[in-house]
């Protein structure tokens, strides 16, 4: 059967969907007090955080990000009851950067850029990590933070230095062993 013959049943499959979005701050309670929220959206973040919404998704696939048709932040419920809680905290700290740069009318996904060295990547990063030193991480606990599944060792590299984090020494290449001289 070729695809201009196939027939499909007669069944509806909607279009628009509408979402449901829940207040931020029925859920995150206290980030309208935290320095590091309150240095992202200064004199508005009372009001900054009252008007976000947050839609939760269950998967076991992704963490948290923000929209970027309308700025709404978007949250996996499985990343919430799995991902470690210093974690969650911090990707929370960093998605309200990237909240806050929608409501500015930049482009969260610039193209040209590779993820490591998106200004927009830069910013939010950096702030994730002056709130782990402040919380007390080193560079090495702030390096395995920075791991994600979609970058490899070399961009965690590059992004460590973009917002500087010391990434760890490199381990030194085995070489193959040498033959004894016949």
């Amino acid at each position: 059967m070729t695809m201009a013959r196939a027939r499909l049943p007669d069944v509806e499959i909607p279009k628009d969907i509408r979402l449901r979005y829940d207040r931020f701050l029925d859920h995150f309670k206290g980030f309208e007090d935290l320095p590091a929220v309150r240095a992202i959206f200064g004199s508005k973040t009372k009001t900054a955080l009252q008007s976000l919404r947050v839609e939760f998704f269950s998967s076991k696939w992704g963490y948290m990000g923000v929209s970027d048709e309308d700025g709404h932040l978007v949250v996996s419920t499985h990343y919430l009851r799995t991902g470690k809680r210093r974690d969650i905290y911090l990707d929370v700290i960093h998605e309200l950067v990237h909240v806050r740069q929608f409501r500015e009318g930049k482009e969260l996904f610039p193209e040209g850029f590779e993820y490591p060295s998106a200004p927009t990547e830069i910013e939010a990063y950096r702030t994730c990590v002056a709130e782990g030193r402040r919380l007390g991480m080193d560079d090495a606990e702030l390096f395995e933070y920075l791991k994600v599944e979609w970058m490899d060792e070399k961009d965690v590299r590059k992004l460590a230095r973009n917002v500087g984090v010391r990434p760890p020494p490199r381990r030194p290449r085995r070489s193959a062993r040498k033959r004894a001289s016949s």
